[in-house]
């Protein structure tokens, strides 16, 4: 006699285990203390095998015999049905364990540590915010070129044209990432070429007329302000290094008996290591700057910090610049770098010492990992000849 539901509602326990069918090896199990679960016999390969479909009443009569005779489907096929079930239930787990966010965190988890910490932050910020929200529950090997393009459009829309770029290149590492772990098998980023607006280049603005430099310097050594702050600023046109390397220098990384300061790749943006050769006039600088912060970690303290542990915030360094009536379109404290790069390219020296001082890029990894020396004499000589320089500009002589 099939079941029905009025029967299967008013099964009780009587402490014994229950069987009661309904054909076609669909059974419903009722255990000694009254869990009510349907079960199907089947024959597979010779053998008596049984699969279950769930408990009643959250699986209704209806819904169990359909998965019976989804289940005899499988089996005139030559399908076990329950070896069937298990695949499906590891194709799901399989899915959920490779969707987009679980591959790129386990991205960002194995790279990250490799990467500085500003720019971890805004990769970690990127995906967060821009990424994981679109695209984060999608298996990787089902997102499409079309699905990261909508990603990069809605930045693009806020007028954040960079980003967008910048979204689909971090899009680009995890689909590689995920290709070497066996989960994709194509970069799809890579279809999108060309089809993002183009970044518009911005220019750091930067004093390159001889005699506007030489009223920048005399303006420097005239500020009556916080010490440390002036001495960054001195310090700023003899180094040319990044704005956030001069504001982390740590007197740690400064070697008087060797005029140098060697910068540790950690805090450098392409991740290699820097020896700046220090001029006579940068360790004038320095040796009257140690009797103030010396005591601390950092060479130019916050004013608000306690014993020099937290270093001056990047904003002040632009102040003190404007007030002294340098506006952003004359100079900015990356200015530093493109006076230095611009002035001693037109003074003649070595292309490659210049860009080596300046820390531009390696492309070659190997190469990078020892070219922190690389031409040392020579850019000695150069960093020296260049104090020199601003030195007559300081004093008028626009010649140099």
């Amino acid at each position: 006699m099939k079941l029905t539901d009025v029967f299967l509602r008013g099964l009780k326990a009587d402490g014994k285990v229950q069987k009661h069918f309904d054909g076609g090896g669909l059974y419903m199990f009722v255990s000694p203390s009254g869990g009510k679960l349907w079960r199907m016999a089947y024959r597979f390969d010779g053998k008596q095998k049984t699969m279950s479909f769930g408990a009643y009443p959250t699986v209704n009569l209806k819904d169990a015999r359909q998965k019976r005779e989804a289940a005899k489907a499988l089996l005139a096929k030559g399908v076990d049905p329950s070896a069937h079930k298990k695949a499906a239930r590891a194709a799901i787990r399989a899915k959920a364990a490779n969707g987009f966010e679980i591959v790129a965190r386990e991205w960002f988890a194995k790279y990250s540590p490799s990467l500085g910490e500003k720019y971890c932050q805004k990769i970690h910020s990127f995906l967060v915010n821009d990424v994981f929200p679109f695209l984060g529950a999608k298996p990787i090997d089902e997102v499409e070129a079309e699905d990261i393009l909508k990603v990069a459009h809605r930045a693009e829309s806020r007028g954040a044209v960079e980003t967008a770029h910048r979204l689909v290149q971090l899009c680009g590492r995890i689909f590689r990432y995920a290709i070497v772990t066996g989960r994709a098998k194509h970069d799809i980023s890579a279809d999108l070429r060309g089809a993002l607006q183009k970044v518009k280049v911005k220019h750091m603005a930067a004093l390159t007329d001889k005699k506007r430099i030489g009223q920048l310097l005399r303006a420097i050594d005239s500020y009556a302000g916080y010490f440390p702050m002036k001495c960054a600023l001195q310090l700023a046109p003899l180094v040319f290094v990044r704005p956030g390397e001069l504001q982390k220098a740590e007197w740690s990384e400064i070697d008087f008996a060797d005029a140098a300061w060697r910068i540790p790749a950690s805090k450098m943006k392409m991740r290699q290591a820097l020896i700046v050769p220090l001029a006579r006039q940068a360790l004038a600088v320095l040796n009257n700057l140690q009797p103030y912060s010396g005591f601390g970690r950092f060479l130019f303290p916050s004013y608000k910090a306690k014993a020099g542990d937290k270093s001056m915030a990047l904003e002040s360094f632009l102040s003190v610049i404007r007030s002294m009536g340098f506006t952003k379109e004359e100079m900015t404290m990356h200015g530093f770098r493109a006076m230095a790069s611009t002035l001693l390219n037109e003074l003649g020296y070595n292309r490659d010492w210049i860009e080596r001082q300046l820390a531009h890029g390696e492309r070659n990894s190997v190469r990078a990992a020892y070219n922190y020396a690389e031409y040392l004499p020579e850019r000695r000589r150069m960093m020296q000849e260049w104090a020199d320089f601003l030195d007559n500009l300081k004093s008028g002589d626009t010649a140099g």
